[in-house]
């Protein structure tokens, strides 16, 4: 058996090893060095997320900060969250039990509100499970306002089990951890659907103790762009999140294409601290379906990251181009085509497939030194209804003339 070592960051755990005899492992292309998920039988469907790197240098990391074991309300022990979060390729997998709401305690009272993440930690190292950072979290579970909010980063979830909410919330901001309001848009608390702010969560944020917010939940199955406008207009980070309880399998269809709601960190480097700070730093994106959320800047990081033009050649005796639009991201693309550039082979509204290519006809005209096509990417929002418009860039000087 080969040692493993492991590196604990606060309340953070990233346990790293050599390959295991009995376990196949891999390095994709582009990847080495990085800590590597393992190989899965998923009925023959690839179903590992990965995201290259920005145009900016930031690393695109997958974060689910929002999940539930058996410990509090789920139907999982903590092991099967921590396997599935591998088998998704994800960076990093929060737990964050509920601290008041313990329907199985007849069964599991386990008074250790840690318990779940040092469950998680332990069989991630026994299993040699390396790739995925986990997170110690709660769940602050109170009536509206402030509803249920999310602490994150945090090293003892038990000092934030307080009698009063806001002491709760001080308690974890005292822990250093990152504080986010969770599905404002939940019926039980918001029975028209419309998440509203309240002056207590306004007192928080004047505080600087409350510091993002859910826009996309895969509870709710739903992306609020009630949420969303209220993230924009007060500075906080945006967010989604699985708030899983059941299986991700069951609930998502997670070995057949589809995924859980996630969180998109714009991070300099893959590390519980840069995965922090990009979180403080609100330099996020929500993934829900293959809608992508948050701010103009942050989404186009993404969208440029994903998605690239590779020009073939010109059709003969013409000036019409042949392009490649290659997608290297696992969600699709809705582009609609803005500019003057048009296509001679398909529509202006043009979709490409996850991790796919869609083949393009380019009428170039005069043009022989640079193609740009001037797209709004459908399936993203930089504000409420509204969607990215981006440039799409390919040097021609490589491709012989007409």
């Amino acid at each position: 058996m080969l040692p493993i070592a492991a590196l604990f960051t606060g309340a953070v755990s990233l346990v790293f090893h050599a390959p295991h005899d009995e376990r196949v492992m891999h390095t994709p292309e582009g990847q080495a060095g990085r800590p590597q998920h393992g190989i899965y039988d998923d009925h023959g469907f690839d179903r590992q997320i990965s995201f290259p790197d920005a145009p900016d240098g930031s690393r695109i990391l997958t974060a689910d900060l929002h999940t539930h074991s058996v410990f509090s309300d789920g139907q999982v022990w903590p092991a099967v969250r921590v396997e599935e979060a591998d088998r998704d390729g994800l960076d990093a997998l929060a737990f964050t039990e509920h601290l008041e709401h313990q329907p199985k305690k007849a069964d599991i009272p386990h008074p250790d509100r840690n318990r779940a993440y040092q469950i998680a930690v332990e069989d991630a190292a026994n299993r040699h499970i390396d790739a995925v950072m986990l997170i110690n979290g709660a769940e602050i579970t109170r009536g509206m306002p402030p509803g249920h909010v999310n602490a994150v980063f945090l090293q003892d979830a038990n000092k934030v089990l307080t009698d009063k909410p806001e002491d709760a919330i001080r308690a974890a901001n005292d822990q250093g951890a990152f504080v986010f309001w969770n599905h404002p848009n939940w019926l039980p608390q918001a029975p028209d659907g419309v998440a509203k702010i309240f002056p207590f969560h306004q007192q928080l944020i004047r505080e600087g103790k409350l510091h993002g917010v859910e826009v996309a939940n895969g509870t709710l199955d739903a992306y609020s762009e009630d949420a969303f406008g209220i993230a924009l207009e007060y500075g906080l980070t945006v967010l989604g999140t699985s708030d899983i309880h059941g299986l991700v399998d069951w609930t998502h269809d997670g070995g057949h294409g589809g995924h859980r709601p996630l969180t998109l960190a714009l991070a300099p480097e893959r590390s519980p601290e840069a995965l922090k700070q990009a979180l403080f730093d609100g330099k996020t994106v929500a993934w829900i379906n293959d809608d992508l959320i948050g701010k103009a800047e942050n989404v186009e990081q993404v969208v440029q990251a994903c998605l690239n033009l590779e020009p073939q050649a010109y059709l003969p005796n013409s000036s019409v181009l042949e392009v490649s639009l290659t997608n290297h991201c696992p969600l699709a693309f809705t582009l609609e085509n803005e500019g003057e550039r048009t296509f001679h082979n398909v529509s202006d509204v043009v979709r490409v497939e996850r991790y796919g290519e869609t083949k393009l006809q380019v009428r170039m005209n005069e043009e022989r030194r640079l193609l740009q096509l001037e797209v709004t990417a459908l399936n993203t929002q930089i504000r409420p209804r509204e969607h990215l418009r981006t440039t799409l860039s390919a040097d021609l000087s490589p491709i012989a003339q007409p």
